[in-house]
This record gives C-alpha cells, sequence and structure tokens, in this order.
C-alpha cells in the first residue's frame, strides 16, 4: 500500500502553514486520498492523479514537490530527499497503469490500451530506469508500518486541524475517543484487566490462574465473577510497588541522579494515586453492579409463579449471551492492541538507539570543536600567523561554498531526471490517450453514420407509402400521414443536443448554403430530410477515411504550379480552408489583373446607366435564395454582386448581362469575398473557359454544346438514351440551365463546388464529364419510370437526391474514360456548323414569309 504521512502546504489569504497529514492512494479511482492522522475515518479530500503531471525544484527546499490538476496545484513535503523521490516515482507509476487500464477503453480501440497491464508496467520500469533509478522504500516513512507510528508534530496543537473541513474533524476526533474507549465497553465488561493477567510471578497468581481455569464455566454462567478477579489482579498490580526502586538509587552515587530517580518516583507516584482513584470509582460501580445482582436474584425466589422465574432466566441468558460477544470482541481487540503495543516499543528502541548514536556525534563533535579552538588560540596568539589564519579561514568557506554548490549540482540533475521521466511519461499518456480519442470519434462517426442511413431508409419508405396514400385504407392512410407529420417534425439539425453529437448538421454550411432545402411543395419536405440523412451520412463516413488524408495532402502543398498531382488534389476537392487561395491563383493565371480597371469600371457605371441594369436589378433578388447571405434583399453581398454584374456589363459590351451571369458572379464572391477578385473570376469563365457567343443573344454555343451532349450521351449510355427516345424526353430541356451557370442551383452545395474546383482549372470538359456522371449516378431510377410526365417530374429535381459525392466524382473521371478534348472540339465545329446552316435556312423561310405577306398586302 502507499500511504504515509507528508505535510502539506495550507493557504488561507496570506498565511501558508504546513499541516501534517496522512496520504493514501486509492488505485481504483487514482485518487490519492489525505487524511489529518491514519486512524481517521473521513478524508479531509483528495487529489485527482489520472490527469495531474508532477514536478520538484530545488528552490523550493529538500523534499518538496507539487502536484499539478487542471483545477488546483497542490504542495507537499516529505521528511527527505529519498521519500519524495520514492512518492514521485510510485505516483507516476500507478498513474500509468491507472490511464493503461484496459476497463477505461473498450476492446480493440487501442495496441496500447489491450496489452497486459504486467507488460505495460515493466516496460514503464525499464523506461523510467533510462532516465531515473528506481528509489528504496524508506519504510520509517512509508507503508503501513508508518500507521503505527505517532503522527508528526506541529508547533501548536491548533495549527494542524484543517478549519475547511469542521465537521469532518468533529467526527474523526468523535471515532478516535470511542475507538480508545472500546477498552473498557459497557454492563460487566468495563472491569477487565486482563493485560496484566498473562505472566503470574508467584503461586498465589498461578492458583488463580487455575482457578480461573476451573471456573471458565461458571464465569459464562455468573457475569459477576470474571470482574470480581480481575478486581483482585488489579489490586495486587497496583499494590506492588516498585520493588527495583531502592537498588536503582544505591547504584546512583551522583546526587544529581538521585535527585532525577525521585523526581520520576514522584511522577510516577502520583500516577498511582490517579490509577487508585480510578479503582476506587471503579469498585463503586461494582458494588452498584452486585446490588443489582442482588435485587435480580431477590425478584427470582420471591416470584410466586414459574412463569415469572422462566422469563428472568431467559433475560440472564441473553445477558450472557451479549457477555460472551463483548469478551470476544474485546479479546480481539486485545491481541490487536498488543501488536501495536509492539511495534511501538520496536520503534522505541529504535529512537534510542538513534538518540545514542547523536550524543556520540555530539561529544566527538564537541572534542573537534575544543580541539579548532585551542589550535585557534595557539595559532592567534602569534602575530605572524594572523595572515596564514585569514588564507585558511577563506579557504575553508571556499571548500564549504564548493560543497554546497556540489549539492546543488546534484539536486539538480535529480530533478532534470526526474523532470525528464515526467515529460516522457506524460507524453506517452497524451499520445495514448490520442489513439484511444481518435479510435472512439472513428466508431461514433460510423455509428452514426449508420444510423443517418437508417432512418433514411425509414423515411424512404414512408415517402413510398406517401404516394401509394389514394389505395389504401382511410384508416391506413391517417396513419401514414401521422407518422409522415411527425417525421417531419424531427429536427435533423438539433438531434444532438441530448447527447454527444460528433458532427452535427448545422442550419447552413459554411459558404452559407441551406444544408436542408425549404421545397415549397408539401409532397417534397419529406424529400429534403432524406437528403439531409444521406448528407449527413456520406460526410460522417468520409471524414476520418477520405477527409482527413485529403487535408492533409493539401496541408504539404506549397507553392502551386501546374503539375498532374495537382490536377488529381483539385479533381478530389479543395479543402475549404485551402480553397480561395487556390481559386485566386488559377483566376491569376489566366486574366492578368489591369490596375485600377475594376475601379474606373465601377466609376463608369455610376456616371452613366446601362441599358442592362433593370435587368439585372430584377435578377438579383432571384439570385441563390437558398443561400442566406443572398435570401433577403438587406443581406451585405447584394450591393457587392450589383457592382460585379455592372463593372462586367462595361468591360464586355458585346454580351452586357446575360441571365445566368448572376449566379456566376455571386458563386464567385461567397468563395473569393472580395469584390474584385469575384469581377475577375467571372470573366475568367465567360472570355476563357466557356467558348465564344456562349453568352450572347441568340446562346447558340449554348444550343450546339447540348447538341453535343446528347452524342455523348448516346454513346455512354445507350440504354439510358434509348429510354428517353422512346418516351419523346428532351434532355436539353433539363441540361441547358446546367451548362449555362455550372450547376448553380442544380447540385447541393459541397458537390457543387467540387465540380467547380475541377472546373475552375480544366474548362468545360468537366461540365460535360459531370452531366453525364449525373445521369450515370441514377440511370436505374430513370429506367424503372414508364411514363413521360414522371420521368419530367423526376429529372426537374433528381440532381438534388444525389448526396455521394465521392461516387459522382469516380463516375465523371474513372468510369466515364476516355474523354479526349480534341473530340470535344470537333463535335462542336459539326454541330456549330449544322446548327448555323439551320439557322440560315430558317432566317431564308422568314424573310420569303415577310415577303410573300408584304406581296398579298393587307
Amino acid at each position: 500500500k502507499l500511504c504515509g504521512y507528508l505535510n502539506k502546504l495550507g493557504i488561507k489569504g496570506p498565511i501558508k502553514t504546513w499541516k501534517s497529514r496522512w496520504f493514501f492512494y486509492d488505485g481504483n479511482k487514482c485518487h490519492l486520498w489525505y487524511y489529518r492522522t491514519a486512524q481517521d475515518i473521513n478524508p479531509l479530500g483528495s487529489i485527482d492523479l489520472s490527469s495531474a503531471s508532477f514536478d520538484c525544484k530545488v528552490e523550493n527546499g529538500e523534499g518538496v514537490f507539487e502536484i499539478r490538476t487542471p483545477s488546483r496545484v497542490f504542495t507537499l513535503k516529505a521528511i527527505s530527499k529519498q521519500a519524495m523521490m520514492y512518492w514521485l516515482q510510485q505516483l507516476q507509476m500507478r498513474r500509468w497503469e491507472f490511464c493503461n487500464a484496459p476497463s477505461r477503453f473498450p476492446v480493440g480501440s487501442s495496441q496500447l490500451v489491450n496489452e497486459p497491464l504486467a507488460g505495460r508496467t515493466s516496460r514503464y520500469v525499464v523506461d523510467n530506469e533510462e532516465f531515473l533509478p528506481p528509489v528504496k522504500t524508506p519504510t520509517e516513512a512509508v507503508g503501513l508500518k508508518a500507521a503505527s507510528l505517532p503522527a508528526p508534530q506541529t508547533s501548536t496543537a491548533l495549527q494542524n486541524i484543517s478549519l475547511k473541513h469542521p465537521w469532518t474533524e468533529i467526527q474523526n476526533t468523535v471515532y478516535n475517543i470511542c475507538g480508545s474507549k472500546q477498552l473498557w465497553g459497557n454492563s460487566g465488561n468495563v472491569f477487565s484487566f486482563s493485560k496484566f493477567q498473562e505472566h503470574p510471578e508467584d503461586p498465589e497468581e498461578e492458583q488463580e490462574a487455575e482457578v480461573e481455569a476451573g471456573f471458565k464455566e461458571r464465569i459464562l454462567e455468573d457475569g459477576r465473577m470474571q470482574p470480581r478477579l480481575n478486581w483482585v489482579r488489579k489490586a495486587r498490580w497496583m499494590n506492588s510497588g516498585f520493588p527495583g526502586l531502592p537498588e536503582e538509587l544505591s547504584r546512583e552515587r551522583n546526587p544529581v541522579d538521585k535527585v532525577s530517580v525521585l523526581q520520576q518516583q514522584i511522577l510516577t507516584l502520583t500516577e498511582e494515586v490517579k490509577s487508585q482513584k480510578e479503582l476506587v470509582k471503579l469498585l463503586h460501580k461494582a458494588l452498584e453492579a452486585a446490588q443489582q445482582e442482588k435485587r435480580v436474584s431477590s425478584m427470582y425466589l420471591t416470584a410466586a409463579e414459574d412463569k415469572d422465574r422462566l422469563e428472568l432466566v431467559r433475560h440472564k441468558v441473553r445477558q450472557i449471551a451479549d457477555l460472551t460477544s463483548r469478551l470476544e470482541t474485546l479479546e480481539q481487540e486485545k491481541k490487536e492492541l498488543e501488536q501495536i503495543l509492539t511495534l511501538r516499543e520496536t520503534h522505541i528502541q529504535e529512537l534510542k538507539e538513534h538518540v545514542q548514536l547523536l550524543m556520540e556525534k555530539n561529544h566527538a563533535k564537541q572534542e573537534v570543536i575544543m580541539a579548532l579552538t585551542e589550535q585557534m588560540a595557539r595559532e592567534l596568539s602569534d602575530p605572524l600567523q594572523e595572515a596564514n589564519t585569514i588564507t585558511v579561514e577563506t579557504l575553508y568557506k571556499q571548500q564549504e561554498e564548493i560543497e554546497h554548490l556540489k549539492d546543488d549540482i546534484d539536486a539538480y540533475k535529480t530533478q532534470n531526471q526526474f523532470l525528464n521521466s515526467e515529460i516522457h511519461q506524460v507524453t506517452r499518456l497524451w499520445t495514448s490517450t490520442a489513439e484511444n480519442e481518435k479510435a472512439l470519434l472513428m466508431k461514433c462517426a460510423c455509428l452514426q453514420a449508420r444510423n443517418c442511413q437508417m432512418e433514411s431508409k425509414y423515411l424512404t419508405v414512408l415517402r413510398k407509402l406517401q404516394e401509394a396514400v389514394p389505395g389504401l385504407p382511410s384508416s391506413h392512410a391517417e396513419l401514414v400521414r401521422n407518422l409522415i407529420q411527425e417525421a417531419l417534425q424531427w429536427d435533423v439539425k438539433e438531434e444532438g443536443e441530448e447527447g454527444f453529437n460528433l458532427s452535427p448538421v448545422s442550419e447552413y454550411d459554411e459558404y452559407g448554403f441551406m444544408t436542408v432545402p425549404e421545397y415549397e411543395v408539401e409532397d417534397w419536405k419529406l424529400l429534403a430530410k432524406i437528403q439531409a440523412l444521406e448528407i449527413k451520412s456520406n460526410n460522417l463516413r468520409s471524414q476520418e477515411v477520405v477527409e482527413k488524408p485529403l487535408r492533409d495532402r493539401w496541408n504539404c502543398v506549397g507553392e502551386l504550379s501546374p503539375s498532374a498531382e495537382l490536377k488529381s488534389l483539385i479533381r478530389s476537392g479543395i479543402p475549404v480552408e485551402h480553397r480561395q487561395r487556390v481559386w485566386r491563383w488559377i483566376v491569376s493565371r489566366h486574366c492578368g489583373h489591369l490596375p485600377d480597371h475594376y475601379q474606373r469600371l465601377l466609376r463608369q457605371s455610376k456616371s452613366t446607366e446601362h441599358p442592362a441594369c433593370r435587368q439585372i436589378e430584377l435578377d438579383l433578388p432571384r439570385t441563390l435564395t437558398n443561400n442566406k447571405h443572398f435570401s433577403s434583399p438587406t443581406s451585405q453581398l447584394i450591393p457587392k454582386l450589383r457592382r460585379v454584374l455592372l463593372a462586367f456589363s462595361w468591360h464586355n459590351p458585346a454580351i452586357g448581362y446575360c441571365q445566368g451571369l448572376n449566379r456566376l458572379a455571386a458563386v464567385a464572391l461567397l468563395v473569393l469575398e472580395d469584390e474584385e477578385s469575384a469581377f475577375w473570376c467571372l470573366v475568367h469563365i465567360v472570355e476563357n473557359l466557356m467558348p465564344a457567343d456562349y453568352y450572347s443573344d441568340t446562346l447558340i454555343t449554348s444550343q450546339v454544346d447540348q447538341r453535343v451532349f446528347k452524342d455523348f450521351l448516346s454513346e455512354k449510355l445507350p440504354r439510358l438514351m434509348a429510354h428517353f427516345e422512346q418516351y419523346q424526353i428532351d434532355v436539353s430541356l433539363v441540361t441547358f440551365n446546367w451548362f449555362l451557370v455550372a450547376f448553380v442551383d442544380s447540385l447541393v452545395s459541397d458537390i457543387l463546388l467540387r465540380v467547380w474546383d475541377a472546373f475552375l482549372y480544366e474548362g468545360t470538359k468537366v461540365i460535360f464529364r459531370y452531366a453525364l456522371a449525373i445521369f450515370k449516378y441514377n440511370e436505374e431510377e430513370i429506367l424503372r419510370i414508364h411514363d413521360s410526365v414522371e420521368i419530367y417530374q423526376y429529372l426537374r429535381f433528381f440532381t438534388r437526391m444525389i448526396t455521394d459525392g465521392r461516387k459522382l466524382m469516380n463516375i465523371a473521371f474513372n468510369d466515364l474514360n476516355p474523354f479526349p478534348m480534341k473530340l470535344l472540339r470537333n463535335r462542336r465545329s459539326m454541330h456549330r456548323e449544322e446548327l448555323e446552316a439551320e439557322l440560315c435556312e430558317l432566317a431564308q423561310i422568314k424573310a420569303a414569309y415577310v415577303k410573300e405577306r408584304a406581296e398579298q398586302g393587307p
């Protein structure tokens, strides 16, 4: 057991005092409890060692060390340096054992946790010996043996009392008083003096011992026999006097010694008088007990009926049984007291030997002092030796100072060794805790992802039932409506408030997009809940497996330069903390920022109203309505977006403004935040990435891309294209807006920004890839629909149901390969010629029709 007395520094305002406390380590809770004495039952407090660190400083004094917990610093002091180092090493080892106990972490969470305790402890000892060798146990200051020794005394009796815990002090004091008086007991047992009966020295006492053995059975029957026998022995022992005193006086020839012996005799006799008075009191009590017994016996003899006598006999039997049990208890306490007495006698003998040794040392020092004094007197008597004396004194002081410095060096070396071991162990504990925490977080993420999948499947089943409500009986239909209403009341964003939530879904993401879309159609609200749960499930599953390694790879990227590795990283998605930097770099590579160009365009838009100004004002409130930064007319980004669009209309008069540019500029503003950077990003998209005439009045290139896309759809997904042709579905009605605004308002924000990452770096080929990937992603669902109206309804919102961005990315950049840019250019050129020919033919037909109407006249 790790226990022993230590001095604890108590601080009460400006007053600091050392108080002796008995400390005991509890391995179950890794707490160090402290009491006022070893005999107390209620602790004054405890120190939590599981999250504590240890420190020892030479400047604090010998034996002083600190235990630092998150809430408080405890300053303790051992009786010696050896005891201090023993305590520190033991506390380190106990903390290590507790922090690596298998019960603290789930099985399989870490290799270190599942290692056997014996192996961890032995490994700790080996590692610790590299810094500081183990200290031997100071048995006189630590352990159960120290509990039998008297508590260290303080200068005043009240100094050691804890004023913070008065009730605990009272309880411990009452317990100690009751425990010390248990020898006297109650009833007849208060007169038991068995400790004086062990070794009879004369025939009469031997005869008494035989009589006592012979009357053992009668003692059990009559409670008066044992007390009377003990009275006799007590009286004989007290009257035996001091037989060895005259011989002791005769041996002491020195009068001073004789006076000392006589004073000791006076003290002894005084104690004897006190004991005699106590004996008289006991005899009075015994007399009262005998009279009580006499009255009980008289009642027994005078009882008229056998029933009354039988009741008295039963009462006596109960008394005898009670006395017997008390006798056994007292015998046990007697044995314990004898053991304590033996330990204290041994300790007293050791102290006597220590005192004798100190007296011999003192005598030797006095002789040395006398010899040095005589030598100094002889040297000082000679004036010629005065200079030599000064030199000797200086040399002695220097030697003494050198010895002190050597002691300080040794102390600092020991302190350095311990602090190194403490740093080493705390580092290992932190590493172990971090590994276990990581394992637990991954496990929680998996569990939450499974939970979200289960909820999503449940909501999907409800949605299927919702579609089948018209064909259900009224009772079943009402039940389905109630379940749907209850499901819609679940708040996905606040489901983690009652407990631990690893990755809570907030109402908006980092860029202000709503995580749960608000559909106006009542039937689609359940669809929004399913979508939110799917997003959360995918985020949780990819958090540690995909996102963290990807973020680590991005953190290692220094200066940006075009490369295959950077292309692969951008396709995988740019983390939020790096996206703004990468986008600025991409735009700056293709658009040389003209100094003061943007400010000059703003001044021009203020001085002259552009023809597109009215259309811009109409489109501003309809821009990104699912984003909190644009949902209100008073949002801060609305004026910035207006200035960016007006500046672009003056920058490119051929286009001016086209519906769709507002959404492109809005996304650039959300990521880049700066107006001018968003303006140049819009310039880069319209003038560099998109083909010419993409945003012209005729939108001719946009129409060309729709024809090219249908060709690719027929080649990459022939079954799906045949399905569309069977039901006469024109996909350009859905995909035209995808190409015009690069999927803004079509995909969820997380996937949208990943598409834009690759789009800004590689160009329009990325839009073709992702458009094909979206149809591939939902191909099986579309093929199961055999009605043109239902297919159009499904195509209206099916992009919002895509929640697994990783799967969509793999389809776009892996499953659809090869996808050469040369083929895309050739297809564009071919379809542009066809479209221009068709437009020319259409213009001729229109001109002929106008001419014919003009000739016919009104």
